[in-house]
């Protein structure tokens, strides 16, 4: 996956989160109208919706000084329900934006993105981060990306973040401990952040998470299945040539 080969190694290029930041775009556009006898519709003005896409990649490239970027989306069906297979699932019911489908195709024509079957826009970011093929930055305010080694901005707070590889093993093993509701998969049970912090604090290792899934009468093949739903995928989680997932295991 080697789509950054077209880009000048001499500048940054930008992963931009696109599923974040169109949906966004979309919700900001959207307008209720009441047409009268208790009659209401929702309605989208995709014009404005394009611009206003348009402007947040503007910004994001002044902000970080490049003209270069990769705008990343989630396709086909998810790897992650072969581990966990109602990962998700609570966002079944779930409505998308009016006319986000339709921005999807216009901006998959207008701009240079990628997608890639199977893989979330995440796993696109984090695969091609860390490969290291040329300087790259992830823009996203998605916490996840906290997994992923190297440059993160994070939009909202206007931060930019210099994660390195110890910080980022520290954050996933966190994730594998308490899970993400907003994902659809729970983690171990009872452990929140501050209890996965206390059973990370002296030894930030992955023996550390699989005792307290069994302490919670879990087995390590439990442990395993919610932390490869935790795993934003490396460069060492995929198969270039072949262009498959390598399933991550302990101690990778």
């Amino acid at each position: 996956m080697n789509v950054l080969q077209s880009f000048s190694k001499d500048k940054t290029t930008l992963l931009i989160d696109g599923d974040l930041y169109l949906y966004q775009a979309c919700v900001v556009c959207e307008e209720e109208v009441d047409w009268g006898d208790d009659i209401w519709s929702l309605y989208c003005d995709v014009g404005k919706a394009r611009g206003v896409f348009h402007q947040r990649i503007k910004r994001f490239c002044e902000r970080l000084d490049t003209d270069q970027y990769l705008v990343c989306f989630t396709t086909g069906e998810n790897h992650r329900k072969a581990y966990l297979t109602d990962y998700k699932g609570n966002r079944k019911n779930t409505r998308k934006p009016v006319g986000y489908k339709a921005l999807v195709d216009w901006a998959l024509e207008e701009y240079p993105c990628h997608i890639q079957d199977t893989l979330e826009a995440d796993d696109i970011m984090g695969i091609l981060q860390s490969s290291k093929l040329q300087p790259t930055c992830i823009v996203s305010d998605d916490k996840d990306m906290k997994t992923i080694p190297g440059k993160l901005y994070r939009p909202m707070s206007d931060e930019l973040l210099h994660i390195k590889d110890q910080e980022a093993d520290h954050w996933f093993l966190t994730q594998c401990l308490t899970g993400d509701s907003t994902d659809g998969y729970g983690g171990c049970p009872k452990i929140g952040p501050v209890k996965a912090e206390k059973i990370l604090s002296k030894q930030p290792t992955w023996d550390q998470v699989e005792k307290a899934y069994i302490a919670a009468g879990l087995t390590r093949e439990d442990a395993i299945a919610q932390s490869r739903c935790a795993r934003i995928l490396r460069w060492s989680d995929w198969d270039a040539d072949n262009l498959q997932i390598k399933p991550w295991e302990p101690g990778q």
